[in-house]
């Protein structure tokens, strides 16, 4: 998955059809001028040095209930996400994913009358879906 307006390339997303909106792992968020925020996107989990500061708009704040059950305030901003050759704009709410697996969720509202989730397979956009396929054809 990318992120091409802010050169984000090769992040792995959940898709998470339970949750409303998307989110994004990012880290140093600060309020820059009137209504614009500026944060840092890392790349690699382990590499923490390759990252990639963003300033964007502020879209809306509003409360959020995570899976942990609180509700938090967060920021959101809107920006486009290209998923396989589709390329869709969306709404990110800014948030420390740090303890997760997947530093971006995909949540329904980017989803619905786009896509059809098939709850079956995984990786299903990707390098690992092409090795397969490709070990799949060899004789």
């Amino acid at each position: 998955m990318e992120l091409p307006r802010w050169k984000v390339r090769g992040l792995r997303a959940k898709v998470d059809t339970g949750a409303r909106s998307s989110a994004l792992h990012v880290e140093n968020i600060r309020e820059v001028g009137l209504n614009r925020v500026r944060f840092d996107v890392r790349l690699d989990r382990r590499k923490t040095h390759r990252r990639v500061t963003v300033e964007a708009p502020i879209s809306r704040r509003a409360r959020v209930r995570p899976s942990s059950g609180e509700s938090q305030l967060r920021i959101f901003v809107r920006t486009s996400v290209r998923i396989g050759s589709h390329e869709i704009e969306v709404e990110l709410s800014l948030v420390d994913r740090q303890n997760m697996i997947f530093r971006m969720l995909l949540g329904r509202s980017a989803l619905e009358h786009r896509f059809l989730v098939d709850v079956g397979r995984r990786f299903a956009v990707g390098k690992r879906l092409e090795l397969r396929a490709a070990k799949a054809k060899a004789p």
